[in-house]
């Protein structure tokens, strides 16, 4: 089956777009992946979506005219997919869509909201979409994140010793390979993103390069307010979001310092993200990390991780064959395929839920809806043959999965 898989991350600054030729060999997986290519939001509508997000109130009016927005977004990104990397063929589209609310209270997700309305990519390009992949985890009794994560156990079962996948959005996440463990670990992306922008008055939207970082020194007093964030020390499984960790929860910890150079505090949050992601790895006992997402254009943060792991091999997904720009696109393939043939998508022992489920809800396309029949077994292992292209074109600048 060729998929598209979608997905805008909590950087909320472009669409990734990954296609997939997928089949079932016994308990083998098989993924050949035909590229990725990515295209940033609108300027108004990205406006429009970060004045809503959280700490920030909105009203209806607001979220149906983001809905339609990001819907019309993601269907511009999939027809052009079909088009450039399908040659017209593709089967299914997978549609992450934008996330704008994680509603966590006392360590137990009750709901969670993905916009992007799968009727307008539906309708451009006259394809079966499914979306809505996390509220069914939810529902379920999981935290609804990381999704991602059977894929990764999948893909890295079988590697030696116990590698740990890492994401590097705007908020990061870490799955052993093993299948027992998969979560957020706070920040990646969000802190640092939202300290560039408060520091060179949205002139910049991140920090390219690390460059920022790289001419700033650490603030100790700053860092130990920040790690002193009790969402740390709460056991897995556990998800948070920028409902969390955003400028407003910056400058709270900030304040009474004194003034502090704009290096430094971006300096601080990068620190920040490595340490959490690296305490994270120790807990779980990680001998490799397999590391994929923006963050890993951050040549800063990868340092301060690399030296915050000795001994331990800190590389991203690209060595391994999966173009780390465009990794959870290439996931959200596979979980669309699952859905499409009535396998379930998560690891229980990950999210948390009760059961593992089938994700997702279907929209169909210009044609009737008929699905494949459903294999007699779940995949155990995920293998990628060669990429015939180059794997992640035209990627959107900053764009962070």
């Amino acid at each position: 089956m060729r998929v598209i898989g979608l997905m805008s991350g909590t950087s909320y600054d472009a669409v990734d777009a990954a296609a997939a030729d997928l089949r079932l060999d016994g308990d083998t997986l098989r993924l050949t992946p035909l590229g990725a290519l990515g295209q940033a939001y609108d300027e108004g509508l990205r406006a429009e979506l970060a004045a809503a997000l959280p700490p920030a109130t909105t009203t209806l009016e607001t979220v149906c005219r983001l809905d339609t927005g990001v819907g019309r977004a993601f269907a511009e990104v999939a027809a052009r997919a079909d088009r450039e990397l399908c040659e017209g063929r593709a089967e299914l589209v997978a549609s992450h869509g934008q996330t704008v609310f994680h509603w966590t209270e006392n360590g137990r997700v009750h709901g969670t909201l993905q916009i992007g309305a799968p009727s307008w990519i539906a309708e451009r390009t006259g394809l079966p979409v499914v979306s809505d992949f996390r509220s069914r985890d939810v529902a379920a009794g999981g935290q609804g994140a990381p999704l991602v994560a059977l894929f990764d156990t999948l893909w890295l079962r079988g590697r030696p010793g116990r590698p740990v996948a890492l994401n590097l959005g705007g908020i990061a996440n870490v799955t052993v390979a093993d299948g027992g463990r998969a979560y957020d670990t706070g920040p990646g992306n969000a802190l640092i993103d939202a300290a560039v922008r408060h520091v060179t008055g949205g002139r910049r939207a991140y920090d390219a390069g690390g460059a920022l970082a790289a001419r700033g020194s650490v603030h100790l007093p700053l860092l130990d307010r920040l790690l002193a964030e009790p969402y740390y020390a709460r056991p897995a499984p556990k998800t948070t979001g920028k409902e969390l960790f955003h400028l407003p929860y910056l400058l709270a910890a900030s304040a009474g310092l004194g003034p502090l150079r704009a290096e430094d505090v971006v300096a601080t949050v990068t620190a920040l993200t490595a340490r959490t992601v690296a305490g994270a790895v120790r807990d779980c006992g990680g001998t490799e990390v397999v590391a994929s997402g923006g963050g890993t254009r951050n040549p800063v943060l990868m340092s301060a991780l690399a030296a915050a792991l000795p001994g331990v091999p800190v590389r991203t997904s690209d060595e391994l064959g999966m173009p780390s720009a465009a990794k959870e696109a290439y996931a959200f393939t596979v979980l669309g395929f699952l859905t499409a043939h009535g396998l379930p998508g998560t690891v229980p022992a990950c999210t948390g839920a009760r059961h593992a489920r089938v994700l997702g809800s279907l929209t169909p396309g210009a044609a009737p809806l008929s699905l494949p029949a459903p294999p007699p077994g779940a995949p155990a292992r995920l293998r990628l043959a060669p990429d015939p292209g180059d794997g992640a074109r035209d990627a959107a600048p900053g764009a962070v999965a």
